[in-house]
């Protein structure tokens, strides 16, 4: 084992033997645990000198629990990297997202309750606007509403290729799943968003021979899309990402000995957690009633993972105000949580998602712990600028899962 410190970053054992080493040390007692995901929450000035948007934002509740407790910046895969939402929240939940690698496919149709075969192909799909030329203008048609973008998910179940069951589901706004299903489909094909407008979409390309198959049938059934899709003002046509087979992960009970919720709005999150064993509870749409649903479930289970999006998607929008407004929301639902008496309570994101880069970005994100025996750190405030010098340091986020064990007496002793 190597083990090197220093006050701002921890490297402890080798990510492939932590699950093993926690199973052997986990202790099962009362404690709860609430970890709260503002999606992309890290993020940068708009021009030099100026706040972030958490550090702009007024965070009253946020402050008050920094000042009990302990900081620091999480890093979701490693220094420079730029994750999804699927790597990021895999770290936050203590999978070494290299190990572990789950395309965004899987987790669409886990999260909408789709149950998938060994075998099976999974497909994020976007649906998009194209101009005259067939470039796209926009990657997310307009972030079309539910209720239009359902009823066109719908028409693409007409698609047909022999020798391949194919399955179509709507999913929320703009987004919808398709899964194949049939002999020799690997997941390893390129998204066919090129992430830029003014441009075509890509071609599905196989990065292995195995995946051939997936590709060329993926060019088919995007053919006839387009034909079916052609005559649409806004959604005429959509992309295909994160193709995936079904993953195979250690569940939550197994590693940690918890008995974990999920309370979130969007099918992806859901589908992650799914994934490592969570129970999907409620139906919220709000802030306020996943709080609702919090609170009728708080003596069911140990640990609550509560996911927030928006501040992701303003970022993404390059919204800077309205990425401020999201986390004053966020903010406000903190004593909601607090009232239940949390043993430990987890303030963090599974990424940072500027709104300077209007992207995911590599930067460390803030993450804030509160129990009754952390090491409050002297910090008053909680943003980027503190966490920078709390006492958590600068960490990789897959470790976050143990230190939340071990505020909540939840790991024993290792060694004589």
């Amino acid at each position: 084992m190597v083990r090197k410190h220093n006050h701002r970053s921890v490297c402890w054992v080798n990510p492939m033997d932590t699950h093993a080493l926690v199973r052997e040390l986990f202790v099962k007692n009362d404690s709860k645990i609430v970890m709260l995901v503002a999606d992309g929450l890290g993020g940068l000035p708009m021009q030099a000198g100026e706040t972030t948007e958490l550090e702009t934002a007024k965070t009253p509740n946020l402050d008050a629990l920094a000042a009990k407790g302990v900081q620091g910046a999480s890093i979701p895969v490693a220094p420079g990297i730029s994750p999804g939402s699927g790597p990021g929240h895999l770290s936050l939940f203590g999978y070494d997202p290299i190990q572990y690698l789950i395309g965004r496919g899987a987790l669409e149709a886990t999260g909408i309750g789709f149950e998938l075969q060994p075998g099976d192909v999974a497909i994020r799909c976007n649906f998009c606007t194209l101009d005259a030329d067939g470039n796209i203008s926009d990657r997310r048609a307009g972030r079309i509403p539910t209720e239009e973008s359902a009823p066109l998910a719908i028409k693409l179940c007409d698609v047909s290729i022999p020798g391949v069951e194919i399955f179509v589901e709507p999913v929320k706004e703009h987004r919808f799943v398709v899964v194949l299903r049939g002999e020799a489909l690997g997941g390893d094909v390129d998204d066919t968003d090129p992430q830029a407008t003014g441009v075509p979409p890509l071609e599905p390309v196989a990065r292995n021979e195995a995946s051939q198959k997936t590709a060329e049938v993926a060019k088919q059934f995007l053919a006839q899309a387009r034909d079916i899709l052609k005559n649409e003002p806004k959604a005429n046509f959509h992309t295909m990402r994160g193709f995936a087979g079904k993953p195979d992960l250690p569940s939550y009970e197994e590693v940690y000995g918890l008995k974990a919720a999920a309370i979130a709005v969007y099918p992806m999150y859901k589908g992650l957690a799914r994934l490592v064993g969570m129970d999907i509870i409620g139906a919220a749409q709000t802030l306020d009633e996943q709080m609702d649903v919090l609170k009728d479930a708080w003596n069911d289970y140990d640990f609550f993972f509560i996911h927030f999006k928006y501040t992701d998607s303003t970022g993404e929008d390059g919204d800077f105000d309205g990425k401020v407004k999201r986390t004053e929301e966020f903010d406000a639902i903190i004593p909601r949580v607090q009232e239940l008496r949390p043993t430990v309570t987890i303030v963090t994101g599974d990424h940072s998602t500027p709104s300077f880069l209007a992207s995911h970005s590599w930067h460390p994100v803030p993450t804030l712990l509160a129990s009754a025996c952390c090491r409050p750190d002297g910090l008053d405030a909680f943003n980027e600028n503190t966490c920078i010098r709390g006492g958590l340091g600068q960490f990789e986020a897959k470790y976050l899962m143990t230190l939340a064990l071990a505020n909540a007496g939840r790991l024993g002793k290792y060694g004589a």
